[in-house]
């Protein structure tokens, strides 16, 4: 079953949303500049709410290592996603500081960012078709012969969830502004898109 993440949490009825749907990842944006910035003192106050079950991502672009390990320290993620362009050096400097598993993103725009992304050290890979939240597509096509399982993310709704799933049969999917109105996470958006990927998953 395809795995489902969805990102950029921010309000106590976001999180009361994401209990009832049962994902399998929410992610709270660490990136002061995004408009889905959460403060690490709000991000504890969300993350006593959610369930368990549901692995939290931390969201972070060019930060500091040792401002990341702090955070992963007070447990406010499980998993800390990358979404700058951090290189090599960076992961393993990142990975003396903390054991929290590694998402790292990537935009793919041509097929030496797909490249890229499949020589990554990074526990886990993310691949965008921007800086994260544009709302936009890539070319799917770069993908016909990538062979490590990802997160697919980049302008994903409730219209194209399912084709995606079908198409490219991704590890997992990611979503932010495709379950947002006004933006703000809407909880009918959010059930509909969980229903889109788990009902194209058993297809």
């Amino acid at each position: 079953m395809t795995k489902i993440k969805l990102c950029g949490l921010s309000r106590p009825c976001d999180i009361e949303a994401v209990n009832a749907l049962r994902p399998d990842y929410i992610g709270f944006v660490f990136a002061e500049k995004s408009r889905r910035f959460v403060s690490p003192r709000n991000a504890a106050q969300l993350k006593r709410l959610l369930s368990p079950s549901i692995q939290a991502v931390g969201v972070f672009v060019q930060e500091e290592p040792e401002k990341i390990a702090a955070l992963a320290r007070e447990d406010l993620f499980d998993i800390i996603q990358l979404h700058g362009k951090e290189s090599e050096a960076y992961l393993a400097k990142l990975r003396t500081l903390t054991q929290k598993p590694i998402l790292q993103a990537f935009r793919i725009d041509t097929p030496e960012d797909v490249i890229a992304a499949e020589r990554s050290s990074a526990d886990y890979i993310l691949l965008d078709s921007g800086t994260g939240g544009t709302g936009t597509t890539f070319d799917w096509r770069l993908l016909q012969t990538f062979q490590r399982p990802y997160f697919l993310a980049g302008g994903l709704t409730i219209e194209n969830a399912a084709a995606a799933v079908r198409q490219l049969h991704p590890y997992g999917v990611d979503v932010s502004s495709g379950i947002e109105t006004d933006g703000q996470k809407d909880p009918q958006k959010m059930a509909a898109f969980v229903c889109a990927v788990r009902k194209a998953g058993t297809i």
